[in-house]
């Protein structure tokens, strides 16, 4: 018997019936090559079907003459016959409903340049890459609807249970239904009912080609946060004119658009969870009859649950929840919710399929394996001795998955706790998932019967004591010192790192007085979450950096955000500057100059100054244990700086090895 039954139970789409309401959403993998389907490609949807899922909708597909983008498989151009068949084919085997989703990005770009064969309802300019599209004609939008639909029928021929419509996300469809975007005076524009008639006129066409028994699913934008844009009215309006066609049949909807509010429809947790659920049940009640899906930032089972049994909506639709972990419905349903590798919310599968890298994830270093769902470990044929030094999430990663291979692990955390400075990030605005990644770590490894050694500050004897084969130094960095700082004060603390005063200041509750100072030479979100914290303390706070502009290691989804967040808040942005050593730091004076201009500037009553500087790695063990002959792989910040993705990666790769 399931804790949660409602979300497990059958639910009919169409002629169809689901085995769940588990959906999985539209994720972008760009594990096509050169628009041919890969076995990549393929696993990827298997396993999250073998994992639970009971509907698996795909990244966008290329449907249209002028689809080149290598990355997305293509049906029109008929090189993947075999293959489409062979997907829907091995999906279907493992209980899932594959549907292919219908999507043209129209004027949106965003790889910071103009993108000169895009195509829109008017020759208007993209908000972000400002390209300007060429205004569709009517014979062109006749041709384009006729090729979604042969492409449907092909889809329906292979074995695809249906399409979905992504009328959203500032694409092309958002594009005709705004008036923003739309100034055409033909019967693709002007008022609503004809800037809502491409997509109508798609549906109908898409119906009349493959008949009753294919999903027709549709997913709207909501609210996109642009002036002369979609607001939920336009939304509700939108919806009775899609729902009067009488073919839908399954809606959902989308924030933000291809515009500064393009994170809205990533949702973080800088904000509520679930954030759109209630505004998605209202605008359902526009399409009474049609099964709703609910979506963003759905983590938990808990939540999904709460969805169906309280009608807010009929199917849980989720990307990156099963991007982290292919199994989530499974684990959710058989009890084992403890299992669940859970998504952090961090948007770092959206920058990799945005600067070309492919679909990862950080908490994830499997995505796309043919055995991912539930995955662990064959067990070795001759167990070895591990030492792993760093409790934080690539050792962790190395001790878990060496530990499950059956070798003898031991770990020593100078911490009390695992996580290291991802704990630490953890605790700030935004960090709460973080937790999930070392959470997961630790209870594997304890299951796999690693020894711990917490609070050890582990020397030389200390590990070759234990007679190691291998020794997995995932010791940290620490940040350097500012050249511009007193040396005499080094050491001393007067000067805390942003690590350092994010740990005082997680014990201070008490406003403080004057201006909090960050200078920012690293542009991770760590940063940001501890100026947002700094400004819940200090009367003021300023982030100085040499770059152009903040956040530049970020995602463009997340950068966003960050801005948002610190303008509403008034914490100030100066870029292009660099701290002075002539600064009167013990007057409460820092000075700043312009890289380019050399003007200098001073802060007064500066309380706090603190630094975010590249990290120089922790690896003083590494010789002496070399020198010993002991094998030493250095991982995560104690070989060199990493993101998250990296160092479990790392992690991961480095236990597989041995």
């Amino acid at each position: 018997m399931t804790a949660y039954p409602n979300l497990f139970s059958a639910f009919t789409v169409g002629k169809r019936t689901l085995r769940n309401r588990v959906v999985h959403a539209s994720m972008s993998t760009h594990y096509a090559d050169r628009g041919r389907i890969t076995p990549r490609l393929i696993d990827y949807y298997v396993n999250r079907a073998r994992g639970g899922a009971a509907m698996l909708v795909t990244e966008p597909m290329a449907m249209l003459s002028h689809h080149k983008l290598p990355t997305r498989p293509a049906v029109l151009s008929g090189i993947n016959e075999g293959e489409l068949t062979r997907w829907a084919d091995l999906v279907g085997a493992e209980g899932g409903l594959m549907l292919g989703q219908i999507q043209d990005n129209g004027r949106g770009f965003r790889a910071g340049f103009r993108n000169p064969d895009a195509i829109g309802p008017s020759a208007l300019p993209d908000d972000l890459s400002w390209t300007v599209p060429h205004a569709l004609s009517t014979d062109e939008i006749r041709r384009m609807i006729d090729e979604f639909a042969l492409c449907a029928t092909r889809l329906q021929a292979a074995g695809f249970a249906g399409v979905e419509i992504s009328a959203g996300h500032g694409h092309l469809f958002h594009q005709f239904l705004a008036a923003r975007s739309n100034v055409r005076d033909d019967a693709y524009g002007g008022d609503l009912p004809r800037r809502t008639r491409l997509l109508t006129d798609l549906m109908l066409a898409l119906r009349d080609a493959c008949g009753d028994d294919f999903i027709i699913g549709v997913k709207l934008p909501a609210e996109d946060g642009m002036e002369g844009g979609i607001d939920l009215d336009i939304a509700a309006q939108i919806t009775d004119r899609v729902h009067a066609t009488g073919v839908m049949d399954y809606l959902t909807y989308c924030w933000g658009a291809h515009g500064h509010t393009l994170y809205r429809h990533l949702p973080d947790l800088h904000g509520p969870r679930t954030p759109f659920v209630d505004r998605i049940a209202a605008l359902g009640k526009h399409a009474p009859g049609v099964p709703l899906g609910a979506l963003g930032l759905i983590t938990d089972p808990n939540e999904g649950e709460r969805i169906v049994r309280d009608g807010l909506g009929d199917l849980v639709m989720m990307g990156r929840p099963l991007v982290t972990d292919p199994a989530w419905a499974v684990k959710a349903e058989q009890g084992h919710e403890a299992e669940i590798r859970y998504c952090v919310s961090c948007n770092t599968c959206w920058h990799m399929i945005n600067i070309g890298r492919g679909l990862h994830c950080d908490n994830n270093p499997r995505v796309g394996t043919p055995d991912e769902a539930d995955w662990r470990p064959e067990p070795v044929a001759a167990p070895r001795r591990v030492v792993v030094v760093g409790g934080g999430i690539a050792g962790m990663e190395a001790a878990w998955v060496a530990a499950a291979r059956g070798h003898v692990v031991t770990v020593f955390s100078s911490g009390d706790e695992a996580g290291g400075k991802t704990r630490l990030h953890a605790l700030l605005p935004g960090g709460e998932n973080l937790s999930s990644i070392y959470d997961y770590q630790r209870l594997s490894a304890e299951r796999a019967g690693a020894d711990f050694r917490w609070g050890t500050t582990a020397d030389i004897d200390d590990i070759l004591a234990l007679a190691p084969d291998h020794v997995v130094l995932a010791t940290g960095a620490t940040p350097a010192w500012p050249d511009y700082l007193p040396a005499e004060y080094r050491g001393e603390g007067f000067f805390p790192d942003l690590r350092q005063a994010m740990l005082d200041l997680t014990r201070l509750t008490a406003r403080q007085p004057g201006t909090a100072v960050i200078h920012d030479a690293d542009h991770g979100a760590f940063t940001y979450a501890a100026a947002e914290l700094l400004k819940s303390r200090y009367d003021r706070v300023v982030i100085l950096t040499e770059r152009e502009r903040i956040a530049s290691d970020e995602a463009m989804v997340t950068r966003q955000g960050v801005y948002a967040r610190l303008y509403a808040k008034d914490i100030e942005i100066v870029t292009s500057v660099r701290p002075l050593a002539s600064s009167r730091f013990e007057e409460g004076e820092v000075a700043y100059a312009n890289i380019f201009s050399g003007r200098e500037t001073v802060i007064t009553d500066v309380a706090l100054f603190t630094y975010a500087t590249a990290r120089i790695p922790d690896d003083a063990l590494a010789a002496p244990l070399r020198a010993a002959g002991i094998d030493v792989r250095t991982i995560g910040d104690a070989h060199a700086p990493r993101t998250v993705l990296v160092a479990t990666a790392e992690g991961y790769r480095t236990a597989m090895e041995f």
